[in-house]
């Protein structure tokens, strides 16, 4: 049998990664931390870390451990909850939320200011793929996407809606002149996504608006895009959130062309009730409800 205080020392290093900041957590030596983490292993016949340049990261029984263990702390949280005491324990440690890289960089980076100044001990990870992370094998503790995750035992809900518009500089206007109608824009410049490199294809926004017959500039980065665009580059599709951060850029034919997309919000029913997670996914889904007109209006 271990010893059940292993499981907190356990828990710190499975949130910071590293011995010095787990141990200066527990405030003890980080020689004690390692001692700790070998008996637990060694009482479970189990390895529960796999140790490299970068710190500790979970093996698969680390990351079965791991639920548990958080489990338990949340039940032991609730205790004095349930006896009407004071001083709840704030949640702590890393979660990691994975959206696409326009939605990331643009809006929810700065949003997450918000959330650290109201819940410190909770550290966001924003990770950024063309593809859509996996929450079944627990690439990420929270998805925040346009496209459903797909997996078993997950919760998924629909939190909000963004619109695009198309957009284009008064550099690259001036030049060659504002579209006045749909039929118009055939004769313009655009920039897009790299066809064979598109893994989301609800992502290739700017065929529900016309297929250009004339790309001058792709790339598999909407950032690329934008400031190619800002640029003078030509007129790309682009999400209101992320063209409102550069001035450079002028709404084209914004009453006439007009496309949405859904904002999901999936996690793992095994860690939803987990009390870092559920502050985040509370934060995630106050803010696409608050923000609904600043995600879709000019």
């Amino acid at each position: 049998m271990f010893d059940w205080n292993d499981l907190t020392f356990f828990l710190e290093l499975a949130r910071h990664g590293r011995l010095m900041p787990a141990a200066r957590r527990l405030k003890v030596d980080h020689t004690t931390v390692s001692r700790r983490i070998a008996e637990l292993e060694r009482n479970l016949d189990s390895r529960l870390f796999n140790r490299n340049s970068d710190g500790f990261a979970l093996t698969e029984a680390g990351h079965k451990l791991f639920v548990i263990a958080e489990a338990i702390e949340q039940k032991m949280v609730s205790v004095r909850e349930a006896l009407g005491l004071r001083d709840i324990a704030q949640p702590i440690g890393r979660v990691r939320v994975a959206s696409m890289e326009g939605i990331a960089a643009f809006y929810l980076a700065a949003k997450f200011i918000e959330l650290a100044a109201a819940v410190p001990d909770v550290v966001v990870e924003l990770v950024t793929e063309r593809h859509l992370i996996n929450l079944t094998k627990r690439e990420a503790d929270i998805s925040v996407s346009f496209v459903p995750p797909q997996g078993q035992r997950l919760r998924i809900k629909k939190v909000g809606e963004f619109r695009l518009a198309l957009f284009s500089s008064e550099r690259y206007l001036l030049g060659r002149g504002r579209p006045a109608t749909r039929a118009e824009l055939q004769d313009h410049d655009f920039v897009d996504y790299v066809d064979d490199l598109v893994a989301i294809s609800p992502v290739h926004w700017l065929l529900e608006v016309l297929t250009p017959s004339n790309v001058v500039f792709r790339s598999t980065s909407m950032a690329a895009q934008q400031t190619a665009v800002a640029a003078g580059a030509g007129i790309c599709l682009l999400p209101l959130f992320s063209a409102k951060t550069n001035p450079a850029l002028v709404p084209v034919l914004p009453d006439e062309v007009v496309v949405r997309r859904d904002l999901y919000l999936g996690v793992h029913e095994d860690i939803e009730c987990v009390g870092r997670v559920r502050a985040v996914t509370r934060f995630l889904t106050d803010l696409f409800t608050d923000e609904a007109a600043y995600l879709n209006e000019f």
